[in-house]
């Protein structure tokens, strides 16, 4: 059975998969926060991380696991790229808020 991904939650594959991220920023919430390789990053620092992280690692996730309580999410997904240890599998924790990403942690 396939689980169909929250909008928010498949606009962030789409664009970390392409890195078309124009409205990235439109996913989050304004007080969101991200955690990924041990930094926080909030506000107009989220589109820069992902632009960043994007540019630096040509990342591709392919999801291969879902669960959903509520408003959380945790998608977990093969990622390749071009980063020492590649390809790996990373969670991402998402919490929804008004159907947009109100926080994500990304990690092993």
């Amino acid at each position: 059975m396939k689980v169909e991904l929250p909008p928010a939650v498949a606009g962030f594959f789409r664009a970390h998969n392409t890195g078309r991220t124009d409205d990235f920023a439109s996913l989050f919430t304004a007080d969101a926060v991200v955690h990924d390789e041990n930094r926080e990053h909030r506000g107009p620092a989220i589109k820069a991380w992902i632009d960043n992280a994007v540019e630096q690692y040509k990342p591709q996730a392919d999801v291969v696991d879902v669960a959903a309580s509520g408003d959380e999410w945790t998608v977990a997904a093969h990622v390749s790229g071009v980063f020492p240890g590649s390809p790996v599998r990373l969670r991402y924790h998402f919490t929804l808020a008004d159907a947009r990403i109100a926080a994500l942690t990304i990690g092993p």
